[in-house]
């Protein structure tokens, strides 16, 4: 019988990015949502502490294994900002296009050379009566002057990452989740999951 996995999120762009990096296990992804309403306040410090946030909201909710990630883009030219403030940069509303705005504003007149910057994505596992595991990972790039690709979502078409020439907006899903932030923190949670799923299955299922 497959195994319900809660994704803590009301972001239908991030369920749609994950579910094809889960393809092939034994598991039913579903969004928190499904379960009730599913608002958690992230107020914590740094990015995991956030994605465990929600990763126990939804586990709370569900009652069945969870997991959330919380993704943040570091631009070095303004001290690492937005950070762990980057959906809400440009105010509490989340307007990815007004985000942009600001950060492109920020950056005005910043070479080239300057503008490097990096994706970082944390990943929260919560099961019952078990501790959190977390996964982080990083994708290195730059921001660019000015939009480009209608793809994606959030800073997608700003960031222009090292490993290509182009933005992840100008991408397709399965580029984008062959070399993201998200897609390599995925994976790394994937890799654990995989043992759990294993460890959890009868003699008779392990040995079919």
């Amino acid at each position: 019988m497959s195994r319900i996995l809660v994704l803590g999120t009301s972001n239908r762009h991030k369920l749609g990015e994950i579910q094809p990096l889960l393809e092939g296990l034994d598991v039913t992804l579903k969004a928190a949502g499904e379960f009730g309403t599913f608002d958690v306040v992230e107020d914590g410090s740094t990015l995991e502490a956030n994605a465990t946030l929600k990763s126990e909201a939804a586990m709370k909710l569900s009652g069945h294994w969870a997991f959330a990630d919380d993704t943040g883009l570091e631009v070095d030219a303004i001290d690492g900002q937005p950070g762990i403030h980057s959906a809400r940069y440009a105010g509490p509303e989340c307007d990815s296009e007004k985000n942009i705005d600001k950060l492109l504003s920020e950056l005005q007149g910043v070479p080239t050379e300057k503008r490097t910057a990096r994706f970082v994505c944390a990943i929260a596992f919560s099961r019952p009566n078990v501790p959190p595991q977390t996964f982080r990972a990083t994708c290195p790039g730059r921001i660019l002057t000015e939009r480009r690709g209608t793809g994606g979502f959030g800073y997608d078409s700003v960031f222009l990452m090292d490993a290509s020439n182009r933005s992840f907006a100008e991408m397709t899903m399965a580029e984008k989740n062959r070399l993201s932030h998200r897609a390599c923190a995925v994976k790394l949670f994937r890799t654990e999951l995989v043992k759990l799923l294993l460890d959890n299955l009868t003699p008779r299922e392990r040995n079919a």
